[in-house]
């Protein structure tokens, strides 16, 4: 798939892979039907659509469909009325990343809450890197997020393709600040495996002592 293809190629040239790509105004311009619908939040609209037959899992041309546009859009409303009509809300678009995910990384908690509500898998593998919605979060240092999908049963010790958890990655991407160390305590606290290391055999503790941040290093208990 392309995602596998892009990724290499960006990491070779020491640039990071492709994050999301919401619609632009040019393509927000130019939506039709129920992607329109979806971006405006319109409920009518897309009931009105649903029974004349518009399908709901509909792709544009970076396989987004109206429960994607609908996401970065923060159209909570239009989410919720996509998946009353039957939207498949673990779809991937061609970064390969699912409603929950896009939610997650826009720091917008109660949209990925009706998302999951929804029927979306919190612990779906999204993204060029073959992570999940907790590991995007994570790196970002969006705590409440970490917090809902944690209640959620996201997976703790999943590790992505560059050899990461949610834990690793709030050490190494992060910036050691007070999210970060929100993050940490929430992974921590969840039961988050402090045993597994990167690719270079280091656990989230040796990357926090390195990096110097004492702060999240005192939130990780050290081997007995």
């Amino acid at each position: 798939m392309l995602r596998h293809l892009v990724l290499p190629v960006l990491l070779a040239l020491g640039m990071p892979a492709m994050a999301q790509t919401a619609p632009t105004p040019i393509e927000i311009e130019a939506y039709r039907g129920l992607h329109s619908a979806a971006h405006a939040d319109d409920v009518s609209a897309i009931r009105r659509l649903v029974a004349q037959g518009a399908d709901v899992n509909a792709r544009d041309h970076r396989q987004r469909t109206p429960a994607h546009v609908a996401a970065f859009a923060s159209s909570d409303a239009a989410l919720r009325a996509l998946a009353e009509a039957g939207a498949d809300m673990n779809a991937l678009e061609f970064m390969a990343y699912d409603v929950v995910t896009i939610a997650a990384v826009a720091n917008d908690p109660d949209l990925m809450s009706l998302a999951i509500e929804l029927g979306n898998d919190p612990g779906l593998v999204t993204s060029p890197y073959d992570g999940t919605a907790l590991i995007a979060a994570a790196h970002l240092g969006h705590a409440e997020v970490v917090r809902r999908l944690i209640a959620a049963n996201a997976p703790l010790d999943h590790v992505n393709n560059l050899g990461w958890t949610a834990l690793i990655e709030a050490v190494v991407l992060g910036d050691g600040g007070p999210d970060h160390q929100e993050t940490v305590r929430a992974l921590v606290a969840a039961g988050a495996d402090l045993t597994i290391t990167d690719r270079d055999g280091r656990t989230a503790l040796d990357l926090a002592r390195a990096r110097g941040f004492r702060a999240i290093a005192e939130l990780i208990p050290g081997p007995d």
